[in-house]
């Protein structure tokens, strides 16, 4: 969530980012919540004048009955009561104009960092760099949709019936695939200075709104309405509100954490290639990493997860490219994202597998996630990145290792697998 410092201070800056963000009406929102944040120091320095001058009345209502002028003693008191209701009302509509701006600073995304370039779409994203050899494969090659019936390691067919579309079961070698997957991401995580956790996958709606999924991600979200809990969309939300409502000590950060869950979207209904099989989900795997940093060290740390994430791909021999998303194409609460890339070669097209972001303090304002810095509270920056999502790593891995007689593994899975083949 934006600072009202911000707003105030830097308005034409604000304005410009949320216009880079491609947001409607930026600079008519802007000027509607400086004017309410104006009624509300209006209204807060009329309470206080009144709330003073009671106070004072107080005082010497105690004085004037000790010197007998009882008369003037209740004039003073009924001057106090009339305060009183004043104050009240003027308490209440505080509060009234306070919430309205807390609604209206809820519905305005992150400024975009300097480096982002502007655009629209993902087509204006900028490739910052490819990695790796597309690999050459045989004649009659075929996309995973087609891979997993073969080897009857995914049935879609069986989640639908189950539950719905988008909720696969996974058998045999292709369970045994997403486990491994799992712990190798897990493993390399904890070596590289990660402390993982298992954080429940239903969360509050405090909880929501910390981390900026709510109200912005509103209809996306599985919601039990019963109980008014939301099925996580990203292991992201419940690690980083661990720390909601924190002043975390300096000596402690970063703080670095990771975790897998599963994941709950409910995408929007699609047809084609692009969301056909793996593609895109219901229900699906991630191992997540989150830090909380200094905030002269976030951006440090936005590449040194960069490098990790790259470091991942490397090791499983899959094609990438890293992308910086423009503008229009970033997350809500994002300041600054790079998406990683991996090449699928049987669809002949990219295919999004990580997402690694910096918010800055638009979390931690929500979150009140704060540390001291010279006796004076700050606000901390979050980061989080998906290291990573398993539907895509796996969609690549099978088209872009298999062969004639069956589909090769990774060699780092090896160990994780106990084969090296799915055939």
């Amino acid at each position: 969530m934006l600072q009202l410092t911000v707003l105030r201070e830097q308005t034409e800056q604000v304005i410009a980012g949320l216009n880079k963000k491609n947001y409607k009406n930026a600079a008519e929102e802007v000027a509607a919540l400086l004017e309410l944040d104006q009624q509300r120091r209006q209204t807060q320095n009329e309470h206080d004048s009144l709330q003073s001058r009671a106070n004072s009345l107080a005082k010497e209502i105690g004085m004037l009955m000790k010197n007998g002028e009882r008369e003037k003693a209740e004039s003073a008191k009924a001057e106090t009561s009339e305060l009183k209701q004043k104050t009240k009302a003027l308490a209440e509509q505080l509060s009234s104009v306070e919430d309205e701006i807390q609604k209206a600073l809820y519905k305005l995304p992150n400024l975009p960092h300097e480096s982002v370039p502007a655009g629209r779409s993902a087509e204006d994203n900028e490739v910052v760099l490819e990695h790796g050899t597309i690999p050459q494969l045989h004649e009659g090659a075929q996309p995973h949709w087609e891979l997993i019936q073969k080897y009857d390691i995914i049935d879609f067919e069986l989640g639908n019936k189950v539950s719905g579309a988008g909720f696969p079961f996974y058998k045999g070698k292709g369970a045994r695939l997403q486990r491994a997957l799992i712990n190798f991401f897990l493993d390399e995580a904890m070596n590289a200075g990660y402390v993982e956790v298992q954080p429940p996958i239903l969360v509050n709606e405090a909880s929501g709104y910390g981390t900026g999924q709510l109200p912005d991600k509103d209809g996306q979200m599985y919601h039990a309405t019963a109980d008014n809990l939301y099925l996580i969309p990203t292991a992201e939300v419940p690690i980083t509100n661990m720390y909601r409502d924190e002043i975390v000590p300096v000596d402690k950060l970063p703080i670095k954490n990771t975790g897998h869950t599963p994941c709950f979207r409910r995408e929007a209904g699609s047809w084609g290639a692009d969301v056909r099989g793996l593609n895109r989900l219901h229900q699906f795997d991630k191992v997540e990493i989150v830090q909380v940093t200094l905030p002269e060290k976030s951006y440090e740390a936005l590449e040194d997860m960069s490098q990790y994430i790259q470091g991942l791909l490397q090791k499983l021999e899959l094609p990438y490219r890293v992308l910086r998303l423009c503008g229009g194409d970033m997350g809500f609460t994002s300041a600054l994202t790079y998406d990683m890339e991996v090449y699928s070669t049987a669809q002949g097209r990219w295919l999004e597998v990580s997402s690694a972001s910096n918010f800055e303090t638009y979390q931690a304002n929500r979150l009140k996630l704060r540390y001291k810095n010279e006796g004076k509270t700050q606000l901390l920056h979050t980061l989080n990145g998906s290291a990573l999502a398993l539907p895509r790593i796996v969609a690549a891995i099978l088209e872009n290792n298999q062969t004639p007689d069956g589909i090769n593994m990774p060699k780092v899975l090896h160990p994780y697998l106990g084969f090296d083949k799915i055939s």
